[in-house]
């Protein structure tokens, strides 16, 4: 590609920490007196916005090079701010996605302090995140990267690309209630998953999955399960959908992007990955949640949602392109 071809390509990274395992090495040594063994780079490699630079620098793509950080809304919003920017013909392609790494001692120390971390099954690990599941007390961290290669339509489809879906609608909103906790009425989350639809022009008739966002907390699933209810009415308990944190834990910043991708994997191969370990069904988490194995549905529309600390929601409607 020449010059001009990789200044039409941007990056928007959604990311929660950055480089949280990194930084808090650094501080250790500091603290255990052997600075001389601090990395050079600790500045840049500390600072959030070297994951996007990252990016941009691997491919040499001399397009904006942005950071979102949100909480665990940060991919969703990434991939939200990349569909405006194409939307409003600002540019036509971006790498965008979702990483965090919060796997580190710190991190998990203040969740352990928040008491919401899964503790009830230590001895058999894959059985710890179950969300919706009466018995559930907590997430389990995960972490991992997630990215998409946005472009407007005409583009995508005159090079050739192999195209998954579309982005149809984005709703961001803000309860503006507390750092951590939901507001118990649900009626940011529902708005926000609302706005997607209608900005897509479709009905929650014409929605056949959702991704929940699922966290195996007894407060999100339960306010989420509400949320739903309130922005597709009697609909919602029509729809199935399923939580990925069940199978690969929580990733932070990272989750909105791990849910559209399998959300556009189940477009493509029209099957549903369940949600795991529900062995005790919560009556207040009284939806289809695909809990006895994949399941294969048609899916034509889907509905990713996303909830935050910092009282954020967000949602991605996704939609099946057809040639």
């Amino acid at each position: 590609m020449n010059r001009d071809q990789l200044r039409q390509i941007g990056v928007i990274v959604g990311s929660g920490g950055g480089a949280q395992e990194f930084t808090e090495e650094q501080y250790r040594l500091y603290y255990a007196g052997l600075v001389k063994q601090c990395s050079v780079y600790v500045i840049p490699s500390s600072t959030a916005g070297t994951l996007a630079s990252e990016v941009s620098m691997r491919f040499g793509f001399r397009g904006f090079s942005h950071v979102v950080t949100t909480g665990c809304t940060s991919a969703t919003d990434a991939i939200g701010y990349a569909y405006r920017t194409i939307q409003n013909g600002i540019i036509d392609t971006l790498v965008v996605g979702g990483v965090d790494a919060p796997l580190t001692l710190l991190v998990l120390r203040g969740f352990l302090l928040m008491r919401i971390l899964g503790s009830k099954w230590n001895a058999e690990p894959t059985r710890a995140s179950r969300p919706f599941s009466a018995d559930r007390d907590g997430f389990v961290v995960g972490e991992g990267s997630w990215f998409f290669v946005m472009e407007e339509y005409e583009k995508a489809k005159a090079r050739g690309a192999k195209i998954y879906g579309e982005i149809g609608g984005y709703g961001s909103t803000c309860e503006a209630y507390h750092r951590v906790r939901l507001e118990e009425c649900g009626e940011e989350p529902a708005r926000a998953m609302q706005l997607a639809m209608q900005e897509g022009g479709v009905t929650p008739e014409a929605v056949q999955y959702v991704s929940y966002h699922g966290t195996s907390t007894e407060l999100n699933d339960r306010i989420e399960t509400r949320a739903m209810k309130l922005a597709f009415g009697d609909e919602a308990y029509k729809i199935p959908g399923s939580s990925i944190k069940s199978l690969i834990g929580h990733p932070q910043g990272a989750c909105g992007a791990a849910g559209v991708a399998v959300t556009l994997l189940a477009m493509r191969d029209g099957v549903v990955h369940p949600t795991i370990n529900v062995d005790v069904p919560d009556p207040e988490c009284d939806l289809d949640y695909v809990q006895t194995g994949a399941r294969k549905v048609h899916i034509d529309n889907a509905v990713a949602n996303c909830i935050a600390f910092g009282s954020k929601n967000s949602a991605l409607l996704l939609k099946r392109v057809k040639d």
